[in-house]
């Protein structure tokens, strides 16, 4: 099993391996430029997204900046809207639904690292990068959603329809359809 399909499988794996490190190079030179793009050079931003994303929907808007780890697996719905300084960190898969609005600032995790040190801490699976072994879960976001501005969004975490997340939420666990939520960490407050 390569060192993608560890990461994609969420095994452990060493993220300083060379082809992860080809496709986050590619990514981040995509992002620079989109980045750098004048906002009214719509067919370019488009060229771009289409090169960096694993797929868009009709009428999907990204402000930039925006930042992402590799882009390919990032999957958008129709009608999406991504402000400015949101980090996706899509190390597994990003999916997000038709309509959803997503605030200034967001970030999305599917990466992280093991607690223990020990774990963490391994030089025997690449002594130039030894603080690359990670693991990952992917992060699924529904149809009609909005996520408030500075929102974080960890690794595993399914958003479910129509939900309004508030500004400043750290979603640690998965929130059902049809609700508002925040806090840190975000819960359910009422049903919408």
């Amino acid at each position: 099993m390569t060192e993608k399909e560890k990461m994609l499988a969420g095994e452990l794996y060493d993220c300083g391996d060379p082809e992860l490190m080809e496709l986050w190079l590619r990514a981040k030179n995509l992002m620079q430029q989109y980045n750098c793009l004048d906002y009214s050079n719509k067919t370019e931003q488009l060229r771009i997204l289409d090169e960096l994303l694993g797929a868009r929907g009709k009428s999907t808007q990204i402000t930039a900046p925006f930042f992402v780890d590799y882009g390919k697996f990032i999957f958008l719905g129709n009608n999406c809207e991504i402000n400015m300084n949101c980090v996706f960190l899509d190390c597994n898969r990003i999916t997000i639904g038709d309509n959803v609005l997503i605030a200034p600032g967001v970030h999305i995790y599917t990466v992280f690292h093991p607690v223990s040190a020990s774990e963490r801490i391994n030089k025997s699976v690449n002594e130039d990068f030894p603080f690359a072994v990670s693991k990952t879960a992917p992060v699924t976001i529904g149809n009609n959603v909005w996520i408030g501005g500075g929102s974080i969004i960890l690794p595993g975490v399914t958003i479910g329809n129509n939900v309004t997340i508030g500004a400043g939420s750290v979603v640690t666990k998965s929130i059902r359809s049809n609700v508002l939520a925040y806090g840190n960490p975000c819960r359910i407050i009422r049903e919408i």
